[in-house]
């Protein structure tokens, strides 16, 4: 058995211990004894147990530290909520002019179009008053469309090119609280996400930092 890997399973499986190791408030022989008897590991390999530990400990500490430094550059960035939002899924073999007319159409009223490429689908994001228009241009090679969607926009300065794992951040606040990210993207300091509507209140809490 890895002991440093199953240590580091075992503390990441409990928010509490991974919260006191971050911040030093935990004991180090008790937890290691804890961990060595859950895990059925032998008395001969206590000591491995409590090396895994501190090691962890100064890891998540060196993590701590960037927590603060991008909950500092959040804290400064200002939020945008559009909703009535559709996100729709077509086939990638589609006539691109038939693409091209929407996306026309839609900037015309100066309304909101976002266009996602994947490897077999494009995902087109738009206001729920085009769906119609959208559903005309690409008939059958329409896959999937959800209506009532929230984007919400995450303005944030500059700074943000220069902090390192803010998306990974931000994924593990929407994850702690189970909420369903449909479709993210990002431009230079904006940061998007797609949302369903009903999850906007817990959304605009957890964003408040």
């Amino acid at each position: 058995m890895n002991i440093q890997k199953a240590v580091e399973e075992y503390v990441l499986g409990s928010k509490s211990i991974v919260d006191c190791l971050k911040n030093g408030l935990v004991n180090y022989s008790a937890l290691s004894r804890n961990i060595s008897k859950e895990l059925k590991l032998k008395e001969k390999d206590f000591d491995a147990v409590l090396v895994a530990c501190r090691r962890y400990a100064d890891k998540l500490k060196k993590k701590n530290g960037f927590e603060r430094q991008i909950k500092n550059l959040l804290k400064n960035s200002k939020l945008e909520i559009k909703n009535k939002v559709a996100v729709a899924v077509v086939e990638k073999n589609i006539f691109f002019n038939n693409l091209i007319e929407l996306q026309k159409e839609i900037k015309k009223k100066d309304e909101l179009f976002r266009i996602i490429e994947g490897l077999n689908a494009i995902t087109i994001i738009t206001s729920e008053e085009f769906v119609y228009k959208l559903k005309v241009l690409f008939k059958n090679k329409i896959i999937n469309i959800n209506l009532g969607m929230v984007e919400v926009t995450l303005k944030s300065s500059e700074e943000l090119e220069e902090v390192p794992g803010v998306m990974a951040y931000l994924y593990s606040l929407f994850g702690e609280k189970g909420i369903n990210i449909i479709e993210t993207m990002s431009c230079w300091t904006d940061t998007i996400f797609v949302i369903d509507e009903k999850d906007l209140t817990p959304v605009m809490e957890l964003l408040r930092f």
